[in-house]
């Protein structure tokens, strides 16, 4: 069982991009490929050209179109002094703005069951693949986030958010910060009258093959929770974020030059945590349904292994599910 662990491990390979059963023109994976024949190195060229001196300039502008008129909108939308009108114009322009910069990476998104959607007062997770599953959902209603306080030009557009509607960042290697989120998280889903939370609750991205263990913060909240499960098609582009290995600017140009992202999305049914059930079993109830219906792997382990050392209380309880199982074995 120890050899096998090590030689198929479930859990390190899911911080990595998936390698194609069959080549998509991509040099992200299997990109040896386009050095077997001559015939196949011209088609590839002819690709290469298309999508960086066609697609990519394009697709660039208009990007910086989206990003413009959400902050210019955003900016408005603050001086307005009545909250419902605030939070009623916002829901558009939200939604009209990540739609026009989900055409920035040529999106193909399919919803599900979007009579499930999340509604006021409650919270909606979701699996993590990449940054632009906060675009994919918004194209289809308007969330406040929760997410990590970032820099640069996400930076910028986190505070242009802010500036329209109340959003939750911070910075999750502080412990003050964590208490601070609780309890703005706990005071939001009691207010009806501001939008649905986005949460993903694995915290860090994960490469679209399997959900990992949920953090069980948004759990403890006494409040609905609208599980949605996003499954991309990694044969037109692989959009996982391998953060470990490429920064964001390279990561949205490798998105802007991929052939298409095309990603189905399930909204399921409102689920409530139970009587005598705690946080960490609602999460991983969750967690398990998002699995079952996007056809991912449910795993228990944390997404964090990516950037941290495993923990000893983890180390401790794989040991003994171990011993358990050489003691069955044994009788």
């Amino acid at each position: 069982m120890g050899i096998r662990a090590i030689v198929d491990d479930s859990v390190t390979k899911r911080f990595a991009a998936e390698e194609l059963k069959t080549w998509n023109l991509l040099t992200r994976t299997d990109g040896i490929y386009h050095y077997k024949s001559f015939r196949l190195a011209v088609v590839w060229m002819v690709g290469l050209i298309f999508r960086y001196l066609i697609l990519f300039p394009i697709r660039l502008t208009i990007a910086m179109i989206g990003i413009s008129w959400l902050m210019t909108c955003t900016f408005l939308v603050g001086l307005i002094p009545i909250p419902w009108m605030k939070r009623l114009i916002y829901y558009y322009i939200s939604v009209m703005s990540f739609r026009i910069l989900s055409r920035s990476f040529s999106a193909v998104i399919t919803y599900h069951d979007s009579q499930n959607k999340a509604k006021p007062g409650g919270i909606c997770v979701a699996n993590h693949t990449s940054p632009i599953d906060v675009i994919i959902l918004h194209c289809n209603n308007a969330y406040a986030l929760v997410g990590q306080r970032q820099p640069g030009v996400i930076g910028i557009v986190q505070r242009a958010l802010n500036r329209a509607t109340h959003h939750i960042w911070f910075d999750r290697f502080e412990t003050n910060d964590r208490h601070y989120v609780s309890r703005r998280l706990r005071e939001h889903a009691e207010d009806k009258s501001k939008l649905p939370i986005l949460i993903f609750p694995e915290g860090t991205c994960i490469n679209n093959s399997a959900v990992m263990m949920f953090k069980k913060g948004s759990f403890e909240i006494d409040a609905p929770i609208y599980p949605v499960a996003i499954k991309y098609d990694a044969r037109f582009g692989d959009p996982f974020w391998n953060s470990t290995k490429y920064g964001y600017g390279r990561y949205m140009l490798m998105m802007m030059t991929s052939w298409a992202i095309v990603c189905d999305v399930w909204f399921l049914p409102p689920m409530y945590r139970r009587e005598n059930e705690s946080a960490i079993e609602f999460a991983n109830r969750v967690k398990s349904e998002i699995a079952r219906k996007g056809g991912l792997i449910d795993l228990e382990w944390d997404g964090q292994l990516k950037r941290l050392p495993v923990k000893p209380e983890m180390v401790r309880r794989q040991q003994y599910k171990l011993s358990k199982s050489l003691e069955v074995q044994d009788q």
